[in-house]
């Protein structure tokens, strides 16, 4: 029987990745049921080929098996899982029912259940971050290196604990994100190159294959290299379990700067703030009552899906621990690793999707900017009064701060009509009384360091 997605229970299927075809096609082959079950057949195509080049079988064997390997099916296997409940006899099983019987003994031979399933999960998860993950990341940095760069010069103020701090720029505030999301695309990429695979056997000791070969790892190591992988110096009946936590971490701190920024965007969409917005289609709706809306929902979406997600890395902390050289408690909870990079590819596109077409309204962010009346020139008046030998500078503006609060008078006119600070302040330089009488021009080197970032990057990600 067929099920339609709207039967189903999960978001992901009936609203996110079974609403987008596109997303479908790109990730079914490492994520669904079909792509799984791909997997553990190329382990066993994999084993079969290298036992054929060792003459424990014939290359026409090999041949047969892997010929087979194509026609099975998802259904078949779960028919059969249903039969004897055990999926990967199941697998094997139904591949064994293709193949004649002198190939029959050299389907799934001296491997147990988890050289098969952690192997397939290894090279499931790797071919996912190389060929759909990282360049999704990637075209999402490719964004915001764009925006970045087009607004390195638009001053904003600077914000730390939400209060205004000293200005830099919109394009600054984005580079913090672009070298942030830089590090952690590199970070993927070493996490998937460094799984591992394992054709070790029931406990990891290499007891049946020791049985045929005198050199049992450079088997396994054969076989692995079919798949583009590596073995794990040392394993139990399962492969540890850390270089998967390690790309699994790596993928949802990923998730962790995407939400960051979603929640900064978000935040400067506020009513009060209004310096960036989302762009808002023609017949799109904001409330169902308040006609007037227009709510920052991809963000807000964003972050709510880090939500989701964000505490699975509980689960995949726990996965780490399996009695002896193995139990069962992981069965569960593994299955649920794809879901991961369903959502987080998902994300990605939105986020992509949104930043490419972020409206900014530096007009409004000069504006932000001026509501303070040139209190955030008390760094530089403080720092450059302490060089110039003021004994309590920090104090001294300070007060001075709060009289032109009190007084509604511009803090740079205050500060130098303040008789006890003119021996200093005829000291200055014309530029550091400029940036004194115009703290606008105290930005730093937010724009050069803007540049510097995304040329650092673009280098460093081989764009």
């Amino acid at each position: 029987m067929k099920i339609d997605i709207y039967d189903c229970v999960s978001p992901l299927d009936f609203r996110y990745y079974g609403q987008d075809e596109a997303l479908r096609l790109l990730l079914a082959p490492y994520v669904s049921e079909r792509g799984r079950i791909a997997a553990e057949l190329k382990v066993e195509v994999a084993l079969a080929r290298v036992l054929s080049r060792r003459g424990m079988c014939t290359q026409a064997v090999a041949d047969e098996i892997e010929a087979a390997a194509e026609l099975v099916t998802a259904e078949e296997v779960a028919a059969e899982e249903d039969r004897i409940h055990h999926n990967t006899r199941a697998m094997v099983n139904t591949l064994q029912a293709k193949v004649s019987d002198a190939a029959r003994p050299f389907v799934h031979f001296t491997t147990t259940s988890f050289d098969v399933v952690d192997t397939a999960r290894a090279w499931l998860f790797r071919r996912a971050s190389h060929d759909v993950i990282v360049p999704e990341l990637l075209k999402l940095e490719h964004v915001l290196m764009d925006l970045a760069l087009r607004e390195k010069d638009t001053l904003q103020i600077g914000r730390t604990h939400g209060q205004h701090a000293v200005p830099i720029t919109f394009g600054f505030a984005l580079a913090q994100y672009v070298s942030r999301l830089g590090d952690r695309i590199l970070a993927i990429r070493t996490a998937a190159d460094s799984l591992v695979g394992k054709i070790s056997g029931a406990v990891g000791a290499y007891n049946a294959s020791s049985l045929f070969f005198d050199d049992p790892e450079a088997f396994e190591a054969e076989i692995l290299a079919e798949l583009s992988l590596s073995p794990a110096i040392a394993s139990t009946q399962i492969a540890p379990p850390e270089p998967m936590t390690d790309l699994l971490h790596a993928l949802t701190s990923t998730f962790s700067v995407m939400a960051n920024l979603a929640d900064d965007m978000r935040n400067l969409q506020r009513t009060e703030i209004a310096e960036v917005g989302e762009k808002f289609e023609a017949n799109q709706v904001g409330s169902s009552t308040m006609p007037h809306k227009r709510n920052p929902w991809n963000f807000e979406n964003v972050k709510s899906f880090w939500k989701a997600f964000a505490p699975r890395m509980t689960a995949v902390y726990m996965d780490q621990i399996s009695e002896h050289q193995r139990d069962l408690t992981n069965s569960a909870s593994a299955r649920f690793y794809v879901e991961t990079l369903v959502a987080l590819v998902s994300t990605t596109r939105r986020l992509a999707g949104i930043m490419s077409k972020l409206v900014t309204d530096p007009e409004r962010m000069r504006s932000n900017l001026a509501m303070t009346s040139g209190l955030i020139a008390a760094e530089p008046a403080y720092i450059l009064l302490a060089a110039l030998g003021h004994p309590d500078a920090h104090e001294r503006l300070r007060e001075l701060t709060l009289e032109a609060q009190a007084s509604g008078q511009p803090l740079g006119d205050l500060l130098f009509a303040a008789s006890d600070l003119k021996p200093y302040l005829d000291r200055l330089t014309d530029g550091q009384r400029l940036v004194l009488r115009d703290p606008e021009q105290y930005t730093g080197i937010a724009s050069r360091k803007t540049e510097h970032v995304c040329e650092l990057w673009r280098a460093r990600l081989s764009f």
